[in-house]
């Protein structure tokens, strides 16, 4: 089985954000559950899953570490280990709330402000798993639209796997799949209004995320939360 890791911030299980956006894309990627959302922002059901289907697969997230396969001659329990020892001298922080708002083409929650705690998280992540990352294949890399990037980011692409890493990292829990201008516009204040009530509140940055794919095109998991600063 070719399993793909990831190290995804994910909001705590206990905070009003992870219900209401499972609730949103229709899947709790921890509990494995397929949820039946309620008439969302007056939208038939046929709509509501034509804006979700990539977020609905990665589960809510925020990328710190892209989808990798283990490199040789790593396995799952090292990588374990690994994360345990990183997160216990990781100290926990909390992000201003969020915002929903437009990136790249589709609709997202990206926090107020930047944080430099935030920035040196995704930093370590990408800088400190990076041994465990198998080369992507060459249809991976195309993926990415090697073409559509500019020289910097064709160079993250290549030396790390993902080229919105280090300072071309822009924190975000993609709620939409890419949208056409008109129907990204029209979305985008219902979505602000639909998730203001669980958004008037600091996000705690406590945990570590590991997301499994189980196979090409399945739905990642999220498979065990690292708790932060246990070790400080």
């Amino acid at each position: 089985m070719s399993y793909r890791y990831a190290l995804y911030l994910a909001p705590p299980q206990t905070h009003p954000l992870w219900s209401v956006g499972n609730r949103w894309l229709g899947r709790d990627a921890e509990r494995g559950d397929a949820l039946t959302p309620s008439t969302m922002l007056g939208l038939d059901h046929a709509t509501w899953n034509s804006l979700v289907g990539a977020p609905r697969r990665y589960g809510l997230h925020a990328t710190l570490k892209a989808p990798f396969r283990l490199a040789d001659p790593y396995d799952e329990a090292q990588l374990l280990l690994a994360l345990e020892q990183f997160a216990a001298t990781t100290a926990p922080f909390t992000l201003l709330p969020l915002q929903v708002t437009a990136l790249a083409g589709f609709i997202c929650l990206r926090p107020r402000e930047e944080s430099q705690a935030l920035q040196a998280l995704a930093d370590a992540c990408v800088a400190e798993f990076d041994r465990f990352r198998a080369p992507p294949a060459a249809a991976e890399l195309e993926r990415r639209r090697p073409g559509q990037l500019d020289v910097r980011a064709r160079y993250l692409l290549e030396r790390w796997g993902y080229p919105h890493v280090f300072e071309r990292f822009r924190c975000h829990f993609t709620l939409t799949d890419p949208l056409p201008e008109p129907q990204r516009s029209a979305l985008l204040p219902l979505l602000a209004a639909h998730f203001a009530p669980v958004l008037d509140q600091p996000l705690p940055v406590g945990e570590l995320c590991l997301f499994v794919e189980d196979s090409p095109g399945a739905p990642f998991r999220l498979t065990r939360r690292f708790a932060l600063g246990s070790a400080l």
